[in-house]
């Protein structure tokens, strides 16, 4: 049994007339006779009783008919699903954010683009560390991940910029530190610094330690934080200070202050990273999407 058969099963079904059923198919009547003989010899039952006037469905057809319209309905919504996850319409996108990445404005803001645009993609979000994600990657546990750079762009994934910014300070309310003018990152040589592994992010941490250097003085590392975000709340119980991401300093908490940092500023790059070899349309069209939605911002 072919699907054509289901089909002109369910024009005659709908005309109850050999005739012009075989009309609107485009054929003669006689090969439509013998094609739906050939579909009840597949079935194993009569499905329409042959009247003078036309034809009726038996009980069999008139099952048949309802199981065929579903058949066909599934089918066409297979089919139609199947086009738009190869257009890259719909599906499922595994995304991760590493080291806080979710705090800077412009990524909502471009996933928020992207869904709008998007409505039938379901994002799957997790939130990790650069070296695990970009495992993830090459596990094929995730599609695409925004990073921390430096990585290392090699044959098996693809690296883009996305955003970049400045990074700021984070003292104790009422600390000596505590002000509101930029200050020179000399001026916490004294200090303990709260950091986070530089496992999880060495690209990050990297940054911080050069550009500690890079203002005369090795910092004293104190207490470490498991991941940036949880650097603020050490901050404010007084284990020491830290330089972080500006849009970290968006998490607000009563016993920090974060001050800007004057003269050269250390900077802290996102980066989305996919595989190289990846060719889902998904990924591709999230890719671009995030890209234009950034210029936007």
């Amino acid at each position: 049994m072919d699907l054509r058969h289901l089909r002109y099963f369910l024009l005659l079904a709908d005309e109850l007339h050999f005739t012009r059923a075989a009309e609107k198919i485009g054929i003669r009547q006689p090969p439509l006779s013998m094609l739906i003989r050939k579909l009840e010899d597949a079935v194993g039952a009569q499905l329409f009783h042959r009247r003078s006037r036309g034809v009726e469905l038996t009980e069999a057809g008139e099952r048949l008919k309802t199981a065929a319209v579903a058949v066909l309905a599934d089918l066409q919504s297979a089919v139609t699903d199947a086009r738009r996850i190869a257009e890259g319409q719909s599906g499922r996108l595994r995304v991760g954010f590493a080291g806080a990445t979710y705090f800077h404005p412009a990524i909502p803001a471009a996933i928020r683009a992207y869904r709008a645009a998007h409505p039938d993609v379901v994002l799957s979000p997790e939130q990790s560390n650069t070296p695990a994600l970009l495992a993830g990657l090459h596990e094929k546990r995730l599609d695409i991940a925004f990073i921390r750079p430096p990585v290392s762009e090699s044959d098996r994934l693809k690296i883009r910029p996305f955003v970049e910014e400045d990074m700021v300070i984070a003292v104790p309310a009422g600390h000596a530190l505590d002000g509101t003018e930029p200050l020179p990152l000399s001026e916490a040589a004294g200090e303990t610094f709260i950091l986070f592994p530089r496992a999880i992010g060495p690209g990050l941490y990297d940054t911080i330690i050069s550009a500690c250097s890079a203002a005369g003085f090795s910092p004293r590392l104190g207490q470490e934080a498991s991941q940036i975000a949880s650097i603020v709340p050490l901050v404010a119980a007084g284990f020491g200070v830290s330089v972080i991401p500006r849009s970290v300093s968006f998490i607000q908490s009563k016993g920090v202050v974060y001050r800007s940092l004057a003269g050269e500023t250390p900077r802290a790059p996102i980066a989305f990273a996919c595989r190289a070899d990846e060719t889902s349309a998904l990924v591709a069209g999230f890719a671009a999407a995030i890209q234009v939605a950034r210029r936007q911002i």
